[in-house]
């Protein structure tokens, strides 16, 4: 489970009512979920659980301080963002408080184990975008342990930056594409949202619709009709990548794979980025077929 799915659970918010309550779920071992109010200049995390204040010493931050595969932005990064941990005691603070001192390390590491480890090559899984990147976006699969989507991988229409397409704290799904020996998970995207067929079906020639330039070729323009659907249109003076425009339908192609596209206007307008649209609910894919049966060029993706 990704974090900030726990905090505000009835259970997760019982658990932390009183100091009573909370030794409950250090007895038990129970997994709870808070946010990180303060990153001391030792990088220890310092929790508000509402009762008391928690500390997060700064090896239990993330797997991989101790060993410095994990740099200390990491910590620093979590500052009023929920965290998930498990209180391993509890001592005296300097003021003569009682505060929890608190593990998120052990929770990652029973993450790796009982679920990072079981995942295989088209499993697919919920995701929390973390941060974004030129490359790629960075999500959480589980207790804060990042995955890697490289741009590519985001959609079949080639983007400029994941930004035009996701935005941090989203919740996404994302198809693994493996698990190497480090325990690193990469992600893929694009086969979650719909084959070139499943894209067309929802445009007819004669209609006039909205797109997005990506590319200003020589020989056209590339207009996104949606994340997995682009069409060509000829080139128009002063058009730019990043445009939004109206396009005229053409013809529709599917034994080229084609849309034929007049662009009708374009201006400059930052638009955010729109609601992702899934086109299959189900938890595991072996293979992928974007392109039609139809068509004599075939894109896929196997795993």
């Amino acid at each position: 489970m990704p974090e900030g799915q726990l905090i505000n659970r009835l259970s997760n918010r019982g658990a932390m009512l009183s100091q009573s309550t909370l030794n409950e779920a250090y007895l038990g071992g129970s997994v709870l979920e808070a946010r990180v109010i303060l990153c001391d200049s030792a990088h220890n995390l310092h929790v508000d659980l509402g009762c008391m204040r928690g500390i997060i010493p700064r090896e239990e931050g993330a797997l991989g301080i101790d060993e410095g595969s994990v740099r200390d932005i990491a910590l620093i990064s979590r500052v009023n963002k929920p965290v998930m941990f498990r209180v391993a005691g509890f001592e005296i603070d300097d003021k003569g408080r009682t505060r929890a001192v608190l593990s998120r390390k052990s929770v990652q590491r029973d993450c790796v184990r009982d679920y990072i480890r079981r995942l295989t090559p088209g499993d697919v899984i919920p995701a929390r975008v973390s941060h974004l990147e030129s490359f790629g976006v960075f999500a959480d699969v589980g207790a804060g342990i990042s995955a890697l989507l490289p741009i590519d991988s985001i959609s079949v229409s080639r983007i400029p930056h994941p930004n035009v397409r996701m935005t941090a704290g989203q919740e996404i799904r994302a198809v693994v594409r493996g698990v190497d020996e480090l325990d690193r998970v990469t992600l893929s995207h694009k086969e979650l949202l719909g084959t070139w067929e499943q894209n067309a079906a929802d445009f007819e020639a004669g209609q006039t619709v909205p797109g997005i330039v990506r590319s200003v070729e020589e020989y056209g323009v590339f207009v996104e009709l949606a994340p997995n659907l682009a069409g060509l249109a000829e080139s128009v003076p002063g058009i730019a990548p990043g445009q939004s425009a109206s396009v005229y339908i053409k013809s529709i192609l599917p034994e080229r794979m084609k849309i034929k596209l007049i662009v009708v206007d374009s201006f400059s307008e930052t638009l955010p980025p729109p609601p992702v649209r899934y086109f299959t609910d189900c938890d595991h894919i072996d293979r992928w077929v974007y392109s039609p049966d139809c068509c004599g060029k075939i894109i896929e993706s196997v795993f």
